[in-house]
C-alpha cells in the first residue's frame, strides 16, 4: 500500500502544472480508481487541506496517505507528489537561465495557461456544484452562488482582504447550511 501511495502521487507529481488546484481533478481519479475514498470523504479530505496552511495538493495527499495508511501513509504520499516537483524546479531552475527568452519556451508557458484555467474552472464546478452526485440546481447550490458572487464582488470592487473573505464565507456558510 506505501508502494502504492507513493508512486501514485508520483505520477500525480510528475503532471502538476498549474498550482494545486488544478490537480485536484486527477488527484480525484486516483483515488477513485484505487477506492480509497468515497466522493464525500474526498471532498472533505480537499476542504480540509485548502484550510491547513501551504499548498492544497500536497496537503490532499498528506491527508489521503493518512487515512490510508496512517502517519507512514502521510510519509509516502507527500514524498511522491512532492518529489517530482523538486526534481523537475531543480533541474529546470540550472536550464531556464540560458533559454529563458527562447520563442518556443514562452509560447509554451502561454500554452499552458488555458488548460490550467480549465481544470481549476473544472474544480470549482465539481466541488461547487457537481460533486455529491446531485441536481446541479438546488438551495445549497444556489447559496454556494450568492457566497461565490458576493466574495467576488467584495474582492474585486471593495479588494477585501482574501483571509477576511473566508472568514466572512465561513460565517455565511454556518448561517446558510
Amino acid at each position: 500500500m506505501l508502494l502504492q501511495l507513493f508512486l501514485t502521487f508520483l505520477k500525480i507529481g510528475f503532471v502538476s502544472f498549474g498550482g494545486g488546484y488544478a490537480v485536484i481533478p486527477l488527484i480525484q481519479f486516483e483515488v477513485s480508481e484505487y477506492g480509497w475514498l468515497s466522493n464525500d470523504e474526498f471532498q472533505s479530505t480537499v476542504a480540509l487541506a485548502g484550510m491547513a496552511p501551504g499548498p492544497i495538493a500536497t496537503n490532499t495527499a498528506t491527508l489521503i496517505g493518512f487515512k490510508t495508511s496512517g502517519a507512514a501513509g502521510a510519509m509516502a504520499a507527500t514524498a511522491g507528489i512532492v518529489l517530482p516537483s523538486l526534481l523537475i524546479i531543480v533541474t529546470l531552475a540550472t536550464l531556464f537561465f540560458r533559454v529563458r527568452h527562447n520563442s518556443l519556451v514562452r509560447s509554451s508557458f502561454y500554452g499552458l495557461r488555458p488548460i490550467v484555467t480549465g481544470l481549476i474552472v473544472y474544480a470549482a464546478l465539481h466541488f461547487g456544484f457537481l460533486g455529491n452526485g446531485e441536481v446541479a440546481v438546488t438551495w445549497s447550490s444556489i447559496g454556494t452562488l450568492i457566497i461565490c458572487g458576493l466574495s467576488l464582488l467584495l474582492l474585486i470592487r471593495y479588494k477585501l482582504h482574501p483571509l477576511l473573505l473566508i472568514l466572512a464565507a465561513a460565517a455565511a456558510g454556518i448561517v446558510l447550511f
